[in-house]
């Protein structure tokens, strides 16, 4: 079996959707909205309506109704509450009730295929279709990609894994906290203090890549180990993807972090190296000193290391 590598992976994914979209224009139905989703994404299907009470909204999968919301609470529904003994979806569906939009958690790749939305009111019926493809990635790939290790003070970069389309909102969370969001409006791009009710703690420290996506962490902190989302909304449609970071520390990194500190361990080293190191100016070099005998009244020499003059006389 064919291995592949993180970096193959990632232009697979990208690649897929490109030729999903250019198959829409010449033979796919316009009106069929594309959703491309890496297992383990959340997926929300827009309606692009708010509910009223008079309004019944149906979402279809495969032509099996998968959930319901109307002004009678008692039929709304998902999933098995829908079409007792089906269970495929097994409580990952949730029904915006404000309205109407199906969201679909941790998705899979059998969760692909066709889902039909159907929206009723008194004198009309108006239905969206939405042809979802998840793409399957080797676990340990999804991984590397998704989930990061690096050592305190150095810089981590997560990576949408996704082609940024300029209409396209990215808005990054650390622990559902709002840091950072960018789309094809320079004026609204912002990062941590810049974005108004963003989270402070990164200030300074976010970078973000207006090409791709990207967000960038310099100078990381322990603190800034969790769980980061990526939120990325279409006209209709909207993917949340999860990435996990985990800072260790070294020890010793956040005492000594000054000016101050570096020339002391400096210091430190150069002695070392004047006293232990091969060829340096100290190393083992015999020094003497005298002492008169009392009963000779002569000059008595005793040699000794450089080492045993340091520790006596210095």
């Amino acid at each position: 079996m064919p291995s592949f590598s993180a970096a193959m992976v990632v232009n697979l994914f990208i690649f897929v959707p490109v030729c999903v979209l250019q198959l829409g224009v010449s033979g796919v139905d316009p009106d069929i909205v594309l959703v491309s989703a890496m297992e383990g994404d959340s997926v929300t299907l827009h309606t692009d309506v708010k509910t009223n009470q008079q309004e019944k909204i149906k979402w279809y999968f495969k032509d099996t109704r998968i959930a319901q919301i109307s002004g009678d609470l008692s039929k709304t529904c998902t999933d098995v509450e829908c079409n007792e003994g089906t269970e495929r979806f097994r409580d990952r569906l949730k029904l915006d009730h404000q309205t109407g939009s199906l969201t679909i958690t941790n998705i899979t790749n059998t969760d692909s295929g066709l889902y039909k939305l159907q929206i009723i009111s008194s004198n009309s019926i108006t239905q969206k279709i939405f042809s979802i493809t998840v793409h399957d990635v080797p676990g340990a790939e999804l991984n590397k990609m998704l989930a990061k290790s690096v050592k305190e003070g150095e810089s981590v970069t997560l990576d949408p894994a996704v082609m940024k389309n300029p209409s396209d909102l990215m808005t990054w969370y650390f622990n559902y906290t709002f840091i950072a969001k960018i789309n094809g409006d320079p004026s609204k791009i912002c990062r941590d203090d810049q974005c108004e009710d963003a989270d402070e703690r990164f200030r300074g420290r976010l970078k973000l890549d207006h090409q791709t996506g990207s967000l960038t962490i310099t100078n990381t902190r322990t603190t800034d180990s969790g769980l980061y989302h990526l939120e990325i909304v279409t006209n209709s449609s909207s993917i949340r993807r999860r990435h996990i970071i985990s800072i260790f520390s070294v020890p010793g990194y956040s005492e000594c972090n000054s000016v101050y500190c570096l020339l002391y361990l400096f210091a430190i080293a150069a002695i070392f190296v004047l006293l232990f190191v091969p060829g340096g100016c100290c190393r083992k070099r015999t020094h003497k000193t005298s002492i008169l005998d009392s009963s000779t009244n002569d000059l008595v020499f005793y040699p000794f290391t450089e080492e045993e003059f340091y520790f006596q006389y210095v």
